[in-house]
């Protein structure tokens, strides 16, 4: 029988009550790298409250009430698992482009876990066919950090293709059309939902996770990102979506248990994330960047990449090393890609033609795209803009009214779209300018 359990003492929102059940059975894929570390064992772990023993209970019914009391606890108790005692569990930090999604898989007794964080961009199905390849057909955790379309972007497909036990969401909201179609799928599945917050504590088989990030909403959904660490025997994994410096502060001003093993670097290897103070505080053994090829952004960023080798580091990105898998034994890792590789710098995208990822390149993308895909700023009706990502009914009819524009970057004349949103526009590549 599986173990699903909320240990932490902070309130929980559920907007969905209904719960489905789900197994999984995932391949193990080996890369054509491999490298172990041997001596990589966290000595902290996360501190998640058990209930108490059966002896413990035994002590303490002294009525009937407390009996019955006891009685549930012993049923509800887990009892942590020592490393003799586990399986083995692989993270694959799935090749996704320029966008995020983790798969952890991992076996209890007779039961398969498989817990998905991010799910890739709205305009591909890679991580969708990720899943397949590998045998997964149900999720038992499904989290996306935040709802930007890079982050929850084939939630909605995984959702009406799979079986989900569960959905956590940040809890912010966007005006995207992407975002729309993931509530839609969410309403529409037995999928519990919930809102996790800094603090509070779970447990799912042999894994324990605990949540480090969001304390409490503030409308900024990078501030918002569901950061988590999740610790299987001695080894742990954080994950903090696009948390950026001073996100990372308040995870460390709040006091969270933050050292890990491995460190998936947030936002993207963007220097807006990973602060020297943050990455001192987590200590890790490995971090991971999700990043796409020749991304217009130039991630991962040069001095995000000297912060993490100064420090001894080992560093994999995906642009470099395809789909990374780190397999743990709750004592040891050992990590598999697809190629071999050293992490370097992209420069970012410009008009002067002189990048790899040029602008004329991006033109004739936008051209191939314009007869099916690219929805024209300046032509296209309130409908159909509001599949641009984070334009909703509003910001649609903003747009409408500011016409014409020069070029999809014109786009920061409109209210609510800044600098980072108007990258992920960019990025998302739907809009176009003719």
């Amino acid at each position: 029988m599986k173990t699903f359990m909320h240990l932490g003492s902070a309130a929980t929102l559920f907007l969905l009550a209904a719960c489905g059940t789900a197994e999984s059975n995932n391949n193990e894929q080996s890369g054509s790298t491999s490298e172990n570390f041997a001596d990589n064992a966290s000595e902290e772990n996360s501190g998640v409250n058990q209930t108490a023993s059966e002896d413990d209970e035994q002590k303490t019914n002294s009525s009937s009430d407390e009996q019955t009391e006891a009685e549930n606890n012993s049923e509800n108790s887990v009892e942590p698992a020592s490393s003799e005692d586990l399986k083995g569990m692989e993270v694959h930090y799935i090749d996704a482009g320029q966008a995020d999604a983790a798969l952890l898989t991992f076996a209890d007794d007779n039961d398969d876990y498989s817990i998905l964080f991010d799910t890739g961009n709205w305009n591909s199905t890679d991580v969708v066919d990720y899943l397949t390849e590998h045998g997964t057909d149900s999720i038992d955790i499904l989290i996306g950090s935040h709802p930007h379309a890079d982050h929850i972007g084939q939630m909605d497909m995984i959702l009406e293709n799979m079986e989900v036990e569960e959905v956590w969401l940040s809890g912010d909201e966007t005006e995207s059309a992407t975002f729309e179609r993931v509530i839609d799928a969410v309403m529409s599945s037995d999928a519990a939902y919930e809102e996790p917050r800094a603090g509070e504590s779970y447990q799912a088989g042999p894994l324990e996770i605990d949540i480090v990030n969001p304390d409490e909403l503030t409308g900024d959904v990078h501030e918002g990102s569901i950061s988590a660490k999740f610790t299987y025997g001695e080894t742990s994994f954080l994950f903090t979506g696009d948390a950026e410096a001073h996100t990372e502060e308040a995870m460390i001003s709040r006091g969270h248990s933050l050292e890990s093993d491995v460190l998936k670097l947030g936002h993207h290897g963007s220097s807006t994330s990973t602060s020297s103070s943050f990455l001192q505080e987590v200590d890790p053994r490995l971090a991971i960047v999700s990043a796409g090829e020749n991304n217009q952004y130039g991630h991962p960023h040069v001095e995000v990449i000297e912060r993490v080798e100064d420090a001894g580091i080992d560093l994999y990105s995906t642009h470099i090393h395809g789909t990374i898998i780190v397999s743990s034994d709750g004592e040891t890792l050992e990590v598999t890609s697809d190629t071999s590789g050293n992490v370097e710098h992209q420069e970012e995208a410009d008009e002067s033609g002189s990048d790899e990822n040029t602008s004329s390149e991006q033109n004739s993308n936008n051209e191939a795209a314009s007869s099916e895909n690219c929805i024209d700023i300046n032509s296209a009706s309130i409908e159909e803009l509001q599949q641009i990502h984070e334009v909703g009914p509003a910001r649609a009819r903003d747009i409408k009214d500011r016409r014409p524009f020069s070029g999809v970057e014109d786009l920061e004349r409109v209210s609510g779209i800044g600098e980072v949103r108007l990258e992920e526009i960019t990025s998302e590549g739907l809009a176009c300018a003719e």
